[in-house]
């Protein structure tokens, strides 16, 4: 029996929305809602960058204990030797991961610009394989950059050989949102048909449909007798017009017609968590949800006509495909209009003992609650924003790894130019900063 999977990319190509982005803590909030909600795997970031290095091992630790128990948290890196070999000695304890390689004509010439063939290509991802497989990486995605646009027979020779070295899962890559669930079906089919690899279906919105693509990507997978692994990310966040919205493949998969009851989703999923999820990740991004977005937009359950309010008034089915329960919502929403206290960077003792008592959380000691207030100023700083019961929580239950997640070494080794004019420590003439 295959499966529809899901591997959610709002911590690696979510947060490469340009102009926005999310605070360490923010990402690991995202991380434990994800595992809430049992997404089998979340792509958590990039071991070979130096800020993401104590966020990832913070988490990694996260699973360690048993609070990350349902999500496996994959890195993403270059198909290059030395980038596997430098993220598995930023990040020890990683075991999942996706290789990334450009395999179309136009990414080889355009991005390579001569210095790379299609045969280089290659045996750069089988000598970041062969690392991999050295690193006792559990899990090893390749992900063909393009693949929309490439050579079919290549990409079937790609994944081929890769699975020869010990890759497991192939990436098909829709980086520029080409496709359409036509082509995509029958592009998938063959690939997996020819490999017998699991299919990861990582596809883009440019032109509106990323959610057909990846479902359709998905029952090519299934058709050719593999698990499909569908990319998401959390209410549709990407670069340009973003990836592939994680509840609006959930729902079209376990409620359109030509899918439900027909695939078998991952069993572990509980979609009742995704209303929760689509608010939080709104609010750390800091962008509304859409008004019609599926399922969890404000109007998505709204009804004004009279035809229509008089038909969901009888029964719901006539005008509701599925229930707004099954996502979580329904729950009023609580909103203080009187005396506040919020915790803030600036916030003091007394102030934050009323809000953590009002989250039913005690501080056995003096020096206890002064720890966590630290912490609370400086998660503040961190994300800018007012901090969420979650993130209080979580910085109460796991004061260590707060610590550890929200603290970057920045990369400042100068030399050359730059230590000459630091080592005089002098007014530089010219440098009108304002």
């Amino acid at each position: 029996m295959n499966y529809i999977k899901f591997v959610d990319v709002t911590n690696r190509d979510g947060v490469q929305t340009s102009r926005l982005g999310l605070a360490k803590l923010e990402k690991t909030i995202i991380n434990l809602m994800l595992n809430e909600m049992g997404i089998n795997q979340s792509e958590f970031g990039f071991p070979t960058t130096r800020h993401e290095i104590n966020y990832l091992n913070g988490n990694l630790e996260l699973v360690e204990r048993g609070v990350i128990n349902k999500t496996k948290l994959s890195g993403w890196m270059r198909a290059i030797k030395n980038d596997v070999k430098e993220s598995f000695k930023n990040v020890p304890k990683l075991q999942y991961i996706n290789l990334s390689q450009s395999t179309s004509n136009q990414m080889i010439s355009g991005k390579y610009q001569g210095k790379k063939t299609k045969k280089d290509v290659l045996n750069d991802t089988l000598e970041a394989i062969n690392e991999a497989v050295s690193n006792n990486a559990k899990i090893i995605g390749v992900n063909a950059e393009d693949a929309s646009r490439s050579d079919l027979d290549y990409l079937i020779e790609y994944a081929k050989e890769c699975k020869k070295y010990g890759a497991t899962r192939f990436r098909y890559c829709d980086t520029l949102g080409y496709d359409d669930p036509t082509q995509a079906y029958k592009r998938i089919h063959e690939i997996a048909k020819e490999t017998q690899m699991d299919i990861e279906l990582h596809f883009h919105n440019d032109l509106g449909m990323a959610v057909a693509c990846s479902i359709m990507g998905a029952k090519a997978a299934i058709d050719a007798k593999v698990d499909a692994w569908i990319n998401t990310a959390i209410n549709g966040m990407g670069e340009r017009a973003g990836n592939a919205d994680l509840v609006s493949c959930l729902l079209a998969i376990s409620k359109s017609s030509g899918f439900k009851d027909k695939y078998n989703i991952d069993p572990q999923i509980d979609i009742s968590k995704a209303w929760k999820l689509a608010k939080y990740t709104s609010y750390a991004f800091g962008v509304p949800i859409p008004i019609n977005q599926v399922a969890v937009g404000a109007n998505a359950f709204a009804h004004e006509s009279g035809i229509h309010a008089d038909g969901a008034l009888k029964d719901r089915r006539n005008y509701e495909l599925y229930d707004f329960e099954e996502l979580g919502r329904g729950e009023p929403e609580i909103i203080e209009t009187g005396r506040m206290i919020t915790v803030g960077e600036y916030g003091g003792i007394k102030g934050f003992r009323n809000v953590f008592q009002n989250l039913e959380l005690e501080f056995h000691d003096e020096n206890e609650a002064r720890n966590i207030l630290e912490l609370a100023r400086y998660a503040n700083v961190h994300t800018q924003k007012p901090l969420t019961d979650s993130e209080l929580k979580f910085i109460y239950f796991y004061p260590d790894i707060a610590a550890k997640i929200m603290t970057v070494d920045p990369y400042y080794s100068p030399s050359g130019a730059l230590k000459e004019r630091m080592e005089k420590l002098e007014h530089v003439p010219g440098a009108h900063i304002i």
